[in-house]
C-alpha cells in the first residue's frame, strides 16, 4: 500500500510510520510541527518509501500518485491547560484540525479511492456515565466547556466520516483511542505519564490532583498501533475501541512509577481543581476489538512503563 498519515511527526503517528514502512508500505507523512516534533522523524530521514510533506490539514490538500489509504491522526491532544502543546492553548487549531482537517482529508480518500480511517477518541464519551464505556454508548460531554475543543471536534469527525461513508461511499474506519504511552512522548506534555516520570526521575514527589481516586486505564503504543492497523485491514466502519482495559486510580498508577523508577520521595496530593470536565473514570470495553479484530492487548503496564521509563531518561539528558 501507500498511505497518507497525518500527524506524523507526532506521538502516535511517528510510530505508525515505522510500523506500515516496516510492513513494506510505503508511506506519506504530513504535519505542520505546531505540536509534532521533527525529531520523532529524523530515523526515517533518506529511508525507502517514506516521504514527508510539510502542511496544515486545514487546508487543501494535494497528495501526488495513488494512494490506497488516509489515516487522519493530526491534532493537538493534550488536556493540560498548562501544556504549550495542548488544546486548551490551541482551540481554534484544535477544531479546525477535527473539522476542517477530517473534511479535508476525506477528500483526498475520495478523489483517490483509498480507505480512510480516523483516530478519534475515548475524549466522546465526556464524564462517561456508562462504566466501562462501550461504543453504544452516546456519551456526556459539555459543548461549551473548554475542553469541549477537542471533545467537539472529534465528534464531528465521526459524524462527517460517516457521512461521507454512506452518501459518498468511502470506505471508512473510526478507532477511539483511549490512553496510550510509550516512547516518543513529549517530555512536557502535561498528561499524567510524562508529569509522573519526569518527577520520579527527578526524585521529586509526584503530584497526585485531587484525592488521586480518578481511575484511568493505560495502553502501550505498539499494541494500540496493531489494533489500528487490524482496524484498516478490517471491513468494520463503525467506530471501535482500542485501549486497555486494565483500570487503577491515579494513586496507584502514581505508586506505581515511582517502584518502577525506584523513587522513594513519594507523592503530595494537590486539592487543585483538576481540569474542566476531567472525566471521573475512564475504561475500555474492548469487547468489539476482540469479536471484530481478534485484538486485544499484550505488553503488560508494567513492562510498558519501563520500556518509557528507559525512553524518558535519555529525553532528560537532552531536554
Amino acid at each position: 500500500m501507500r498511505v497518507l498519515i497525518t500527524g506524523a511527526a507526532g506521538f502516535l503517528g511517528s510510530h505508525l510510520c515505522d510500523y506500515f514502512l516496516g510492513k513494506g508500505h510505503q508511506v506519506v507523512g504530513m504535519d505542520n510541527f505546531i505540536t509534532g516534533k521533527p525529531e520523532n522523524l529524523e530515523h526515517l530521514s533518506g529511508k525507502q518509501g517514506f516521504s514527508f510533506i510539510r502542511h496544515d490539514v486545514s487546508d487543501y490538500i494535494f497528495v501526488p500518485g495513488d494512494l490506497d489509504a488516509v489515516l487522519h491522526f493530526a491534532s493537538p491532544a493534550s488536556p493540560n491547560p498548562n501544556s504549550p502543546y495542548g488544546y486548551f492553548n490551541l482551540p481554534i487549531q484544535t477544531m479546525k484540525a477535527g473539522a476542517l482537517g477530517t473534511h479535508n482529508t476525506l477528500g483526498v480518500a475520495l478523489a483517490k479511492g483509498a480507505k480512510y480511517l480516523l483516530a478519534s477518541t475515548s475524549e466522546i464519551y465526556g464524564n462517561p456515565l456508562e462504566h466501562p464505556q462501550r461504543e453504544s454508548y452516546w456519551g456526556n460531554v459539555d459543548p461549551i466547556s473548554t475542553r469541549s475543543v477537542y471533545d467537539e471536534a472529534k465528534r464531528f469527525a465521526e459524524a462527517l466520516t460517516m457521512a461521507y461513508h454512506r452518501f459518498h461511499g468511502v470506505d471508512t474506519r473510526i478507532v477511539r483511542i483511549f490512553n496510550t504511552f510509550g516512547p516518543r512522548m513529549n517530555i512536557d506534555d502535561g498528561r499524567i505519564v510524562p508529569n509522573f516520570i519526569t518527577q520520579a526521575l527527578e526524585g521529586k514527589p509526584l503530584t497526585v490532583y485531587g484525592d488521586g481516586q480518578q481511575s484511568r486505564s493505560f495502553c502501550y503504543v505498539t499494541d494500540l498501533i496493531e489494533g489500528v492497523y487490524q482496524l484498516l485491514e478490517s471491513t468494520e466502519h463503525y467506530p471501535v475501541n482500542i485501549g486497555n482495559p486494565q483500570e487503577l486510580t491515579v494513586l496507584e498508577f502514581a505508586q506505581l512509577i515511582n517502584k518502577i523508577a525506584g523513587n522513594d520521595a513519594g507523592y503530595e496530593f494537590n486539592p487543585a481543581k483538576r481540569s474542566e470536565g476531567d472525566p471521573q473514570r475512564r475504561q475500555p470495553d474492548i469487547s468489539r476489538a476482540k469479536e471484530i479484530l481478534g485484538w486485544e492487548p499484550e505488553v503488560t503496564l508494567e513492562e510498558g512503563l519501563r520500556l518509557t521509563i528507559d525512553y524518558f531518561k535519555d529525553a532528560l539528558v537532552t531536554r
